[in-house]
């Protein structure tokens, strides 16, 4: 249509490829992690084997901060919300019996995320994989964490160079590797409104353009391996227009400042996952429904990757039964309903170009605005963006509990004698056996190797070295996380942020 341009043409606001899931369907690739490595294995293999596409690894929060399951910070969190990775012992059990060669894994870590990919790496070495081929993406949005969850270690400068230096290495080590995934979906998560999901993850992008470049890199040799990672909430019509939206702004601000020669490099790719923050623990299985929108969503969208959020995610850690609905919710809208037989189908609706056009001009001011006061890394020196957050959160919550925004089965629809199900339950004594595991993996490894390793990374900590192959030669020393995580804290120094989370 007149105007609107073409699929897979600059600005790609009607997707980044001309026939997009006509010839290649969007990467199905459901986010798991729980207890052990042995038992997150096993959900691996049974998800690949019912037709998933793709890994993606939850880590628990003693690893995302960089902590072994025996530091004392750990306890009554080991295994709860992912799995506990404490040392290349760990990686070999995650991945055993799975090919590195032929699926893409993604990781879902931020602090620590230059041992995590060390980690990887060590591991396809040991498989014999050439890193020329290894597909994935770390995802290394340090930014956000600041901003949204707090699962940060170091300063803001510190982070920024381990980011840089996980970027660097990779262009020149790993070129089908995404080294950073540019995370709105966790501010999305905290309450911010689809606008400032769109502003703050352009905003966060940019940053770490700056940083690259100032280092020496090249925009064309990293930007095309940068990939984005939004939440799909329950609007349908405002969330397909977010996604088209998001892709003209990167677009034009790319090729804007950077004048790239690559046209990859003004691409923006992203993974999406549905909301978290939508899902209900009263009538769970209403989430099913919910989560079906939010993936159809997404396709329309235009989305490269997808993970479905699974019916009892409200209540605990989700089961195999719910897990494999969240999958084939995906399986069905890919093979049942025709919508990945158009590209871009709502083009040229009314109400999704005055959409497209709003977001786009009010991102836009949003990231103008944040920028005339020093950009994003300012910022979160300044809090800006949480306070901005918070303040979206609060109006939300307030239109839940005053009536303004119906949940069906919470303010609406809802039944008193409702009977709850549970979610599933982890065995207590599985903690216990994972620190006995690394205290025995620690006692038969070569001690001086280790230590020599930690030696040499603190010496490079000093210096301006890229610290890469540093870390992967000290996982590959049998270091643990905790280890290697204490000598650059040692070096680079914790931070708290202004709001004092």
């Amino acid at each position: 249509m007149e105007g609107l341009g073409e699929p897979g043409k600059p600005p790609y606001t009607r997707g980044i490829y001309p026939d997009m899931y006509r010839s290649k369907l969007w990467t199905m690739r459901q986010y798991a992690g729980f207890s052990t490595a042995e038992e997150t294995n096993k959900r691996f293999k049974m998800l690949l084997e019912e037709g998933q596409t793709g890994l993606s690894v939850a880590f628990d929060l003693p690893t995302q901060l960089g902590l072994d399951s025996d530091n004392p910070r750990s306890l009554g969190e080991v295994g709860k919300v992912g799995v506990p990775i404490d040392s290349i012992g760990d990686m070999r059990v995650l991945f055993d019996g799975i090919d590195l060669s032929k699926v893409s894994t993604s990781m879902t870590i931020n602090a620590p995320a230059t041992t995590l990919l060390a980690l990887y790496v060590a591991i396809a070495d040991e498989q014999g994989v050439d890193r020329n081929i290894l597909r994935g993406t770390v995802q290394n949005d340090i930014l956000k964490e600041y901003i949204a969850r707090g699962l940060y270690i170091f300063p803001p400068e510190a982070s920024m160079r381990l980011t840089c230096d996980l970027m660097s290495w990779c262009s020149e080590n790993t070129p089908l590797w995404n080294t950073i995934s540019v995370s709105g979906y966790h501010m999305r998560e905290a309450g911010c409104t689809a606008v400032e999901e769109v502003a703050l993850t352009v905003l966060n992008g940019l940053e770490y353009v700056s940083s690259a470049i100032e280092t020496g890199m090249d925009v064309d040799d990293f930007a095309p391996r940068i990939s984005f990672f939004f939440a799909c909430q329950n609007d349908i019509l405002e969330e397909v227009s977010k996604f088209r939206a998001a892709r003209k702004i990167w677009h034009d601000v790319m090729t804007s400042r950077y004048s790239p020669k690559n046209p990859k490099s003004t691409m923006l790719r992203f993974h999406t996952q549905t909301a978290g923050a939508t899902l209900t623990a009263q009538q769970p299985s209403n989430n099913i429904i919910r989560v079906s929108y939010q993936a159809l969503a997404s396709v329309l969208g235009g989305t490269q990757s997808l993970h479905t959020n699974s019916f009892d995610e409200a209540i605990g850690l989700p089961t195999d039964e719910a897990v494999t609905i969240a999958l084939r919710t995906q399986q069905i809208l890919a093979l049942e309903t025709g919508v990945a037989k158009h590209v871009d189908p709502l083009a040229g609706s009314y109400v999704i170009e005055e959409m497209t056009d709003r977001i786009y001009e009010e991102a836009m001011l949003l990231i103008e605005k944040i920028e005339s006061q020093g950009g994003a890394l300012s910022a979160v020196r300044s809090g800006t963006q949480q306070r901005m957050i918070h303040e979206s959160a609060w109006k939300h919550l307030n239109s839940i509990e005053e009536g303004g925004l119906s949940v069906v089965g919470v303010n609406v629809h809802h039944n008193e004698d409702e009977v709850p199900i549970e979610g599933q339950i982890l065995d207590p004594d599985l903690a216990i056996k994972q620190v006995e595991s690394l205290n025995s993996f620690r006692s038969t490894r070569n001690g001086e190797a280790s230590i020599n390793a930690l030696e040499d990374l603190s010496r490079a900590c000093k210096s301006e070295e890229n610290l890469m192959d540093y870390i992967i030669e000290a996982v590959k020393a049998e270091c643990s996380i905790g280890e290697i995580n204490s000598v650059l804290m040692e070096c680079f120094g914790t931070w708290v942020s202004p709001s004092g989370v």
